[in-house]
């Protein structure tokens, strides 16, 4: 079963120490929602798993199937099944998302390159249908003049075309209106049902997860994951805020 492990992770950006033991285990086949308030540390937690070097760790380590790939660079922890779609995808004028997709799902084939490219071009419309976009969306430049739906979207389209087995999505629902969120979410469920992979959704809001159903729920504040439990714990924050959850290291005062 493939299993992202994270340990007592302590992460740092320019001195500033903003995750602070973060234990958390994200299964193949599950799904995990990550909410907390702003500069809780959830977009760093992302960025830190995929090896961005601006986020330095200075302590835990970080396990894929048991294998430590802390200090593995970004491209060799996507080739293990690691993908991560961005809160703020960034515009890359000059290329298009067809020949980037074309490019990044490439693998070895007993077919020959005909057969191939007729495959890519056939898996690439199902999944455009299935996020009901336009046939010429794979012919723009990848995010360039991009609404932020759109943008979403493409994320979304490329976690398809990948299959990863552990997916990070960082605040997917932001930039969207209710029938894009709609549309993402059932595309989310069908991909993470059908492949079988995991997925850490970071969200600040409820709306996205009356569509997709976590698991397990995660509460972080002050770059540590203070709660964790079911559903019920997002109609409590919807209600409550976060007003109510109280750090440990204050509980032990």
């Amino acid at each position: 079963m493939n299993t992202l492990e994270i340990k007592d992770l302590h992460v740092e950006i320019n001195g500033k120490e903003i995750l602070k033991g973060i234990n958390l285990t994200v299964k193949q086949g599950e799904i995990h929602a990550l909410m907390g308030p702003n500069g809780s540390g959830k977009s760093t937690l992302s960025y830190a798993i995929m090896g961005h070097p601006k986020y330095s760790i200075t302590k835990g380590e970080i396990l894929f199937n048991g294998k430590d790939i802390t200090k593995m660079k970004t491209n060799e922890r996507a080739k293990l099944g690691l993908f991560l779609s961005f809160q703020y995808p960034i515009e890359v004028p000059g290329v298009h998302l067809n020949n980037f997709l074309r490019l990044v799902t490439q693998h070895p084939s007993t077919k020959n390159k005909i057969e191939q490219i007729a495959e890519f071009r056939e898996t690439l419309k199902e999944n455009m249908e299935m996020l009901h976009v336009d046939s010429s969306f794979a012919s723009r430049y990848l995010n360039d003049g991009f609404s932020g739906g759109e943008k979403k979207r493409a994320e979304i389209l490329q976690m398809a075309m990948l299959k990863p087995k552990i997916a990070i999505l960082d605040e997917t629902d932001s930039g969207l209106d209710i029938d894009a969120l709609k549309t993402v979410a059932e595309v989310i469920n069908k991909i993470a049902r059908e492949q079988n992979i995991g997925v850490l959704l970071i969200t600040h809001y409820q709306r996205i997860l009356d569509f997709v159903k976590p698991d397990f729920v995660h509460i972080v504040v002050n770059g540590r994951i203070e709660k964790s439990g079911s559903r019920e714990l997002v109609s409590k924050l919807e209600k409550e805020g976060y007003a109510w959850i109280t750090p440990e290291q204050e509980n032990d005062a």
